[in-house]
């Protein structure tokens, strides 16, 4: 068996990994480190979790134990794609250089450039950077890449994810031909290989997984979800996430839930502490100082969930991660690889619970199509009927139906409301044709129909005036009326017409 002891480390290094409590490396350590001692370039494919921080930070701290820096020319350069992975690299330096005296600075983001520029102008030894910060001191003529002799980039898959390869091609172009490059990544993409075969010389290739593998020791499972209703399915998914964490019992020490949204981390983190679960948002939106500082706590352990965005998937170096929930399905296969690897770390056992809505389901066949095994399905904790309540109150009742129109069709209508002098009319119209075979008793005098039709013409005006907020079909009628006999202009038979010729005339 291979120890630190075999790899011809600085003595000073090795005292640093022991006291840290380390004494066998990794299969990646094991395989990076004699070749990068040797001062060959350095290709290092494996997983996530598997140690690579240690790959070049050990090599590098032996290699440069001997020489001085000078102002603003850095001996080495480390390139990491987010501020918390630049910030574990330095922890990892000041870990296994604590008895070498070499200086550091750290070029991230959300830090005063003043204090930087400080650190730079006194020279420095390693310099750890984001790219887009290192580009800023660059470009304001407070940095010379003249002097690296050792360059590493770390985790480039993911600079390839956050469009991070032409800061890259150009950092390169800035730096010495004949520096030693060592290059780590989890999956090697065609843009990622393309980089390799341009800017590494006769690397030597050190792969120690199937490329994009998962960890055996992750026990992993999906909920196949599906909401009573879109606009509850919000809702319903987080209580969902809540009764999967409360399944888990005392098994679940901490654990990490991620999320493809910003706005969706801060929900979930907002609906934990609402439950009662001790839970913090992490995503780039945050000020540094408050990221680190969430951070901290949930690697002191005063921290039990943090809710992430996946600025948090890479490099994070938090051992005792006991889960990982996917609130999401991720939308890059890969993503899910990085996820999962932040529990199940240093061969502890982890466990891994994605939640998947329909939606998703291409996803995760995408996902399952890149680990070649089929994710175990899990049944949900709680019967869907047990989260309707909960649901419900969150969301607002449902709106009853609108119907073209607000007024009530005539059938609808109470009989009661129509005028009584309605009913006449008929008997009026009956007048104009008279049954030959009705009794002359029976026929209305002509004198007396004409006030009793005037009579209902006044009625029905003060009638329409009383129900004049009626809504009016077409022709300006009321809709109750279209079923009945309509009485209109030149229907009716004024009184003075019904007057014989000889009762005008003396008049």
């Amino acid at each position: 068996m291979t120890t630190f002891s075999d790899l011809e480390l600085d003595p000073k290094v090795l005292k640093a990994i022991s006291e840290a409590g380390y004494e066998t490396p990794t299969p990646i350590q094991a395989g990076a480190i004699p070749p990068a001692l040797q001062g060959k370039d350095v290709l290092g494919i494996a997983q996530t979790g598997t140690g690579k921080t240690a790959s070049f930070t050990l090599p590098m701290i032996t290699m440069l134990a001997k020489g001085r820096a000078r102002a603003r020319m850095p001996r080495s350069l480390v390139l990491c794609p987010t501020r918390e992975l630049a910030a574990q690299v330095a922890e990892n330096f000041d870990t296994y250089a604590k008895h070498v005296k070499l200086t550091k600075a750290l070029l991230i983001g959300g830090v005063s450039f003043k204090e930087q520029d400080a650190l730079i102008d006194k020279g420095v030894d390693v310099l750890i950077a984001t790219p887009g910060r290192l580009l800023d001191h660059f470009e304001r003529g407070k940095l010379l890449l003249t002097g690296v002799q050792i360059m590493v980039v770390d985790e480039a898959d993911r600079m390839l994810d956050m469009g991070f390869i032409p800061d890259i091609e150009r950092i390169f172009s800035l730096t010495p031909f004949t520096r030693q490059t060592l290059f780590f990544s989890a999956t090697m993409a065609p843009e990622i290989e393309r980089i390799t075969n341009t800017f590494l010389s006769g690397p030597a290739r050190i792969e120690v997984a199937r490329q994009a593998t998962t960890g055996e020791n992750i026990e992993q499972g999906v909920v196949m979800f599906k909401g009573s209703r879109k606009d509850r399915e919000g809702s319903e998914k987080r209580r969902l996430l809540r009764d999967l964490i409360e399944a888990e019992g005392e098994r679940l020490t901490n654990a990490i839930i991620f999320c493809n949204r910003k706005t969706d981390v801060d929900i979930v983190a907002k609906s934990l502490k609402k439950y009662g679960l001790d839970a913090a948002p992490i995503h780039g939106d945050l000020d540094q100082s408050q990221r680190t500082r969430t951070l901290d706590g949930f690697r002191e352990g005063s921290l039990k969930l943090l809710v992430a965005s996946d600025v948090a998937a890479r490099g994070l170096d938090v051992p005792s991660v006991s889960h990982v929930f996917n609130f999401d399905v991720p939308s890059h296969a890969e993503d899910y690889v990085h996820r999962i690897g932040r529990t199940g770390r240093a061969g502890r056992d982890g466990k891994a619970v994605m939640i998947c809505v329909p939606r998703d389901e291409k996803n995760l066949a995408d996902i399952e199509r890149l680990v070649e095994k089929t994710i175990p399905r899990i049944e949900m904790p709680n019967a869907p009927a047990q989260a309707e309540p909960e649901a419900a109150d969150e969301q607002p009742a449902e709106k009853p139906t609108r119907t073209r129109t607000r007024r009530r069709s005539p059938a609808s209508e109470p009989k009661a409301e129509a005028p009584k002098t309605e009913a006449p009319k008929a008997d009026a119209a009956k007048t104009d044709a008279p049954k030959a075979d009705a009794p002359a008793a029976e026929m209305p005098n002509v004198e007396e129909a004409a006030p009793a039709q005037a009579e209902r013409d006044d009625r029905g005006d003060q009638g329409e005036s009383g129900r004049g907020r009626e809504r009016r079909g077409r022709g300006g009628r009321p809709k109750s009326d279209r079923s009945e006999g309509v009485v209109g202009m030149g229907d009716h038979m004024p009184s003075f017409i019904a007057l014989s010729f000889d009762e005008r005339k003396a008049s």
